[in-house]
């Protein structure tokens, strides 16, 4: 049984997660004739405002990788504060388990 709600519970994650994706519908293009992008953030409103403001400026340095869509950057990034937030989670819950550890241990030696 325990098995079956492990897969239910997987299978519901996998649907909440990929549903909304699919849900999306992808915006008219804007008056300028551009195309929207869905899952733009900030760094593009910015990208494009530098060079409203000064067209001949050059950014200082290159990417390592250029990823093939915005959905696929947003995705990286998504990932990379998904492994920042289970690191800090991981060493949060072992420091404080240590520390229970270590309060335990001292109560039972000092009796």
């Amino acid at each position: 049984m325990k098995r079956h709600q492990n897969l239910l519970m997987a299978l519901a994650v996998v649907v909440l997660v990929a549903l909304p994706l699919w849900m999306v519908h992808k915006p008219a293009p804007g008056p300028d004739g551009k195309e929207a992008e869905i899952f733009a953030g900030a760094d593009s409103q910015a990208e494009g405002l530098i060079g409203r403001i000064d067209p001949g400026y050059r950014p200082w340095v290159k990417p390592l990788m250029e990823p093939p869509s915005g959905e696929i950057e947003t995705l990286l990034f998504a990932l990379q504060a998904a492994l920042g937030a289970g690191f800090i989670g991981y060493w949060y819950g072992s420091a404080s388990t240590r520390a229970r550890l270590q309060r335990e241990q001292e109560t039972t030696t000092s009796c």
